[in-house]
């Protein structure tokens, strides 16, 4: 597990400044995932609220190589820059131990940049992917995306008198990006900074593509108060909306499991986006998304039983 004191001497690669919202837990999520490592970083940004809100012209909160490119072709941009370096250092011009890390929103991972991440994964580039999960399109004025939840009011899937909101399950991404057979993959989320910053560490560690899904709570498009971000990122934890898992070399294992998980109503009544659901026209819903969760977490309780024997 990450040692805090070890962590409290790595200096700050996201610096204070920024304009990201008070409660954003992207900035949250780039800070942990950045003490993964001590070796120098060169990092990467698709399009979006990270990227907007940390690079406004003549200014930015990086304190490290900082490349930012269209919404879209992160991961190529990364893919890139490594290969690059591994030739320089072949012909002995570079010398230094360089880690090279991506970040992505969902709407730039989950659908817009799925083809440049699968792409990159496959030529088995020396990379961490990460990708800050707040389950729509923020950046741009709250639009669903494939990571928005069952039942969730979106600008383009609102909640009104002839729906519910979005009708889809959510795209179970850290699945697919498993399905590349890369040595690492992992679910963190920013409240539970240990597991997320010892799974960074291991991710930075491999050598080959690794990913990191990591949970991370917009109180704009979630509508909830700025101070709760911590708080609602647990619930989703203790109720099993947002596994803590890992991928790693074949295997798949539980890095955390709630005594107890609690109902799933605990986490969506935090939050102004499933308000609706509460209604008694739509409880018929709360009762799907709950069965949904159970389903997939039974179905990740003998995923680890089979990849573990």
């Amino acid at each position: 597990m990450a040692n805090i004191k070890e962590l409290s001497k790595i200096p700050e690669r996201l610096t204070s400044g920024h304009r990201l919202c008070s409660g954003c837990g992207a900035s949250i999520a780039v800070r942990q995932v950045l003490m993964g490592t001590t070796s120098p970083v060169v990092t990467a940004a698709a399009t979006g609220c990270l990227e907007v809100a940390t690079t406004i012209y003549p200014y930015t909160a990086w304190a490290v190589p900082f490349i930012h490119n269209a919404f879209e072709n992160v991961a190529a941009t990364i893919s890139g820059a490594e290969t690059a370096y591994r030739a320089l250092k072949k012909k002995g011009k570079i010398t230094k131990d360089i880690k090279f890390v991506a970040f992505g929103g969902d709407g730039g991972t989950y659908d817009i940049g799925l083809q440049s991440l699968s792409g990159a994964l496959e030529r088995g580039h020396n990379f961490v992917y990460v990708c800050y999960d707040n389950e729509a399109y923020m950046n741009t004025g709250i639009q669903r995306s494939g990571a928005t939840p069952t039942g969730a009011s979106t600008t383009t899937a609102p909640a009104g008198k002839v729906s519910y909101g979005k009708p889809q399950i959510r795209k179970d991404l850290t699945a697919i990006v498993a399905a590349h057979h890369i040595p690492y993959a992992a679910q963190g989320c920013i409240s539970h900074w240990n597991d997320l910053v010892t799974k960074s560490q291991k991710a930075f560690a491999i050598e080959g593509p690794a990913f990191l899904n990591v949970f991370s709570p917009c109180h704009r498009g979630w509508r909830y108060p700025q101070s709760d971000t911590i708080k609602i990122a647990k619930l989703a934890v203790e109720t099993g909306f947002w596994p803590l898992i890992e991928f790693e070399n074949g295997k798949w294992s539980f890095t955390y499991r709630p005594k107890e998980r609690k109902p799933v109503v605990e986490f969506l009544k935090t939050q102004g986006r499933f308000k609706h659901l509460f209604k008694e026209e739509n409880k018929p819903v709360l009762g799907r998304i709950q069965k949904d969760i159970d389903t997939h977490w039974n179905y990740l309780e003998k995923l680890t039983q089979a990849t573990s024997a």
